[in-house]
C-alpha cells in the first residue's frame, strides 16, 4: 500500500490533468446529443462528466498550489517548472466546451458562482506561477499565452451562462419605453381650437388591416429558405419562453407564412427554432456567433499552436520524459478541441444565417456553409428526438405486482418521501415511440382549421381554452359527452379519456382493425393507434411531468384509479394470475355503469375507473370511423390545451431531455396564431385633428 500511495503521489497531478482533458473531449462530442436523444444512460453520463469536469480541474489547481515541490523555487529540479505550464490548461478546461455550458437551465442562474470561481481560480493559477518562477523562455511564453487563452475561455463561459439566465434573457428582449403620441399636447390643441370658435374634429385613421386569405395554396420551399425563416422567427418567438407577449403583427406575419407551408416543412421550421433555443440556453452559440466571439476563437486556436511550436524548440534536457509527454498531450489536445469547436461553429445554421443577407444574392461563403449544413444536418433529419413517451394505466395495473421489493419502495415513498417507487415505475413502465406521420397530420390539420376559422382576437384566444369542446360540437356529440370535458377537471378528463380510449382500442383490435400502413393518412385506419398513442402520452405527462400541466390533483386521482383497477383485476380471477391486457380491458368494458359511480361509492376515493367505463360505453355506441375521428380530435385538442397552459420555462426545461412533443405543439400553435400569447389587439392607429373655420 505504501508503494501504491507513493506512486499515486508521483502521478496524481499528471492523472488529474489527463482526466480533465478526457472529460473535455467527451463533453465536446456528446454535449449536443441530448437535444435529440431521450436515453437515460446518456443523460446520466453527461451529468457525471459535467459535474466531474469542473471538480477535477479545481482539485488539480489546488494540488498544484499545495504541492510541496513548489517550495524548491527556481533552483530546484527543472521539471518542476512545467507546473506553471500546466496550470493555464486547467483554467482553459474550466472554460468548458462550446456544445455544453449548462446541464440544466437552472445552472444558468448560478453564473455569479462561476464568476467568483473565475476570480479565485485565476488567482490560484497566478500563485502557482509565482511559486515556480520559470526562467526559461521555452516555458514562460507558452505559459503566458495559454493563461490568457484560458481566462478568455472561462470568461466566455461565464458570460454565456449569464446571458442564458431567465432574468437576463427576459431583459434582453424588452423594448425601449415608448410614451406614444403626445396626448396632452394633442388635447390642448383640440380645446384651443374649440375655444377660438373653430370647428375641431378628431378623426381616427385606422391602420390598414392585413390580408387574411385562408385559401392560400401550400407550396414547397427550399431548405435554405426554411433555415433563414426559422432564424428570423426565432428572434421573435423566443419571447414566449420567458412569458413575454407577441403583437398582432407578429401573428399576422407568422400565420401568413405557415399557411403556405406543407406539414413536414412547418414542423421543420419549429424544430430549428427549438434547436436554436436549446443552444441559446445550454451552449455558447449566442456568444461565439458574434464578432467578439470569432476574434476570441482565432486567439484561442492560435495560442496552443504557438505554444506548441515554442515548447517543441525549447531545451527539455532537465525535464522528466512523462512530464514532457503530458505537456505535449495537453497542447495537442487543446489544438484539437479548438479546431473541432471552430468546425462546429462554421457548419452551424447560426453561421449561415449570419452570412445570408436578406434581399441579396447569396455569397460564396454562405453557399459553402449551407452545403455543409445540408450535409451534416439534412432536412429529413429531425432536430429533436422525434419521440413521445408512453405510459398506459391498464398495462401498469396488470404488470405492477406486489413483491417484497415494490413494498419496500412504496414504504420509502409514502413513509419517508423518497420517490424511488415513482422512479422505478418510470424506468420499467415507460417506453418511447416515434411520433407518427398520422399524429403529426392530425395536429397540423386541426391547428390549420382553427387558424382559418378565426375572425377576431377573442376567437383565437378562445381556441386555446378548448379541451375537447370544439371537436365535440363539430361532430354533434357535445350534449352527450360534455360531462367528460366541461363538468370535470382537466386531469380527470385525461384519465377518463385515456381509459375509454384503451377499452375502445382493444375492442377495435379484437375486431381486426387498427393496423394500416404508416403513410395511409386519410383512410382513418390508423386513427385507433394514433389516438391511443396520444392517450398514453398525455397520461405520462400527468404522472411523470405534472409540472407541464395545469395545477391539479392528477397524481392523487391516478393513484386512486390504479388502486381500484388493481383490486378489480385481482377479483377477476379470484386472486390468481392476473389477466392479459386484452382480457383485462374486455372485463372492464363489460361492466355496466348505468348509474353514476359516485352515487354508489361516494367521493372519498378520487378514482374515475368506472366513470371511464361509462364514457367508453357511450363511445362504443358510435359508428367505427366516426368514433375514432372524434376520439383523435378530442385528444389533439386536449394536447393543445395542455401545451398552451404550460409555462414557457417548463417548455425550455425539457429541451435538454430530447424535447417534448408538447413543446413542438405549443410553438406550432403560436405560429398559427392560437392561444393567449397574442395580447396586443390593435395596431398603431393614428388620430388626426381637423380644424375648419
Amino acid at each position: 500500500m505504501k508503494s501504491l500511495w507513493r506512486l499515486w503521489g508521483e502521478w496524481e497531478i499528471r492523472a488529474l490533468l489527463l482526466g480533465s482533458l478526457f472529460l473535455q473531449v467527451f463533453l465536446l462530442f456528446t454535449g449536443g446529443l441530448r437535444k435529440r436523444n431521450v436515453a437515460s444512460w446518456l443523460h446520466f453520463l453527461l451529468w457525471v462528466a459535467y459535474l466531474l469536469a469542473d471538480s477535477i480541474a479545481i482539485y488539480a489547481l489546488g494540488s498544484l498550489s499545495l504541492s510541496q515541490k513548489l517550495c524548491h523555487g527556481a533552483d530546484g529540479d527543472a521539471d518542476l517548472h512545467l507546473l506553471v505550464l500546466w496550470a493555464p490548461f486547467l483554467i482553459l478546461h474550466l472554460g468548458g466546451q462550446d456544445t455544453i455550458t449548462a446541464f440544466a437551465i437552472e445552472d444558468n442562474e448560478l453564473w455569479l458562482r462561476h464568476l467568483l470561481s473565475l476570480v479565485t481560480q485565476v488567482a490560484l493559477a497566478l500563485f502557482v506561477y509565482w511559486k515556480s518562477r520559470p526562467s526559461a523562455a521555452g516555458l514562460l511564453v507558452p505559459a503566458i499565452v495559454m493563461f490568457v487563452s484560458g481566462v478568455l475561455k472561462y470568461a466566455e463561459r461565464t458570460w454565456a451562462l449569464k446571458s442564458a439566465s431567465m432574468s437576463s434573457l427576459r431583459s434582453s428582449m424588452l423594448t425601449r419605453p415608448d410614451p406614444g403620441p403626445n396626448y396632452a399636447k394633442f388635447m390642448e390643441e383640440y380645446h384651443s381650437s374649440k375655444d377660438a370658435g373653430l370647428r375641431a374634429e378628431i378623426v381616427i385613421v385606422p391602420e390598414r388591416l392585413p390580408e387574411d386569405d385562408v385559401h392560400v395554396p401550400e407550396e414547397t420551399m427550399e431548405y435554405d429558405e426554411l433555415i433563414a425563416k426559422a432564424h428570423m422567427f426565432f428572434h421573435t418567438f423566443r419571447r414566449l419562453f420567458v412569458d413575454l407577449i407577441l403583437s398582432f403583427q407578429d401573428r399576422t406575419d407568422s400565420l401568413a407564412f405557415f399557411r403556405r407551408l406543407k406539414r413536414d416543412q412547418a414542423y421543420k421550421v419549429v424544430e430549428i427554432e427549438l434547436q436554436l433555443m436549446y443552444e441559446s440556453l445550454h451552449s455558447k452559440s449566442p456568444v461565439i456567433h458574434c464578432p467578439s466571439g470569432r476574434y476570441v476563437r482565432a486567439f484561442t486556436l492560435g495560442a496552443p499552436i504557438m505554444s506548441l511550436i515554442v515548447f517543441s524548440k525549447a531545451d527539455k534536457a532537465g525535464y522528466k520524459a512523462p512530464d514532457v509527454t503530458v505537456s505535449y498531450v495537453l497542447l495537442v489536445g487543446a489544438i484539437f478541441l479548438e479546431i473541432y469547436g471552430i468546425l462546429l461553429m462554421v457548419i452551424s445554421s447560426w453561421s449561415y444565417a449570419d452570412l445570408r443577407k436578406p434581399d441579396e444574392c447569396h455569397s460564396t461563403a454562405s453557399r459553402v456553409v449551407f452545403l455543409a449544413v445540408k450535409f451534416f444536418m439534412p432536412e429529413a433529419r429531425p432536430r429533436w428526438s422525434n419521440q413521445m413517451a408512453q405510459y398506459n394505466l391498464v398495462s401498469y395495473c396488470l404488470r405492477d405486482k406486489s413483491t417484497r421489493l415494490t413494498r419496500v419502495l412504496e414504504s420509502l415513498e409514502w413513509d419517508y418521501n423518497i420517490g424511488v417507487k415513482t422512479t422505478w415505475d418510470s424506468l420499467w413502465y415507460t417506453k418511447h415511440i416515434g411520433v407518427s406521420l398520422v399524429l403529426k397530420q392530425l395536429i397540423f390539420k386541426q391547428l390549420k382549421d382553427k387558424a382559418n376559422s378565426t375572425a377576431d382576437p377573442m376567437s383565437y384566444r378562445r381556441f386555446g381554452d378548448h379541451r375537447g369542446q370544439w371537436i365535440l360540437q363539430r361532430k354533434g356529440c357535445y350534449q352527450d359527452l360534455r360531462w367528460s370535458v366541461d363538468d370535470v377537471e382537466f386531469d380527470e378528463s385525461i384519465i377518463l379519456w385515456h381509459i375509454a380510449t384503451d377499452l375502445c382500442f382493444y375492442e377495435t383490435r379484437h375486431d381486426g382493425g387498427g393496423a394500416a400502413d404508416e403513410g395511409d393518412l386519410d383512410s382513418g385506419s390508423r386513427l385507433p393507434a394514433a389516438s391511443r398513442e396520444i392517450a398514453n402520452y398525455m397520461l405520462f405527462l400527468l404522472v411523470m411531468r405534472p409540472f407541464m400541466l395545469t395545477a391539479s390533483i392528477g397524481q392523487i386521482r391516478f393513484g386512486d384509479t390504479c388502486a381500484e383497477a388493481k383490486n378489480f383485476f385481482l377479483r377477476l380471477r379470484g386472486g390468481e394470475a392476473r389477466p392479459e391486457e386484452q382480457q383485462g380491458a374486455s372485463a372492464l368494458a363489460a361492466v355496466k355503469a348505468d348509474i353514476d359511480p359516485r352515487k354508489v361509492k361516494g367521493d372519498r376515493s378520487k378514482s374515475v375507473l368506472f366513470d371511464a367505463c361509462r364514457l367508453a360505453e357511450q363511445l362504443r355506441g358510435m359508428e367505427g370511423m366516426k368514433r375514432w375521428r372524434l376520439v383523435a380530435g378530442v385528444w389533439v385538442e386536449m394536447m393543445c390545451y395542455a401545451a398552451g397552459k404550460c409555462r414557457g420555462n417548463f417548455h425550455a426545461k425539457q429541451l435538454s431531455h430530447g424535447g417534448e412533443l408538447l413543446t413542438v405543439v405549443w410553438l406550432l400553435m403560436a405560429h398559427f396564431g392560437i392561444g393567449d400569447q397574442y395580447r396586443v389587439e390593435a395596431g398603431h392607429a393614428r388620430a388626426k385633428l381637423i380644424v375648419q373655420n
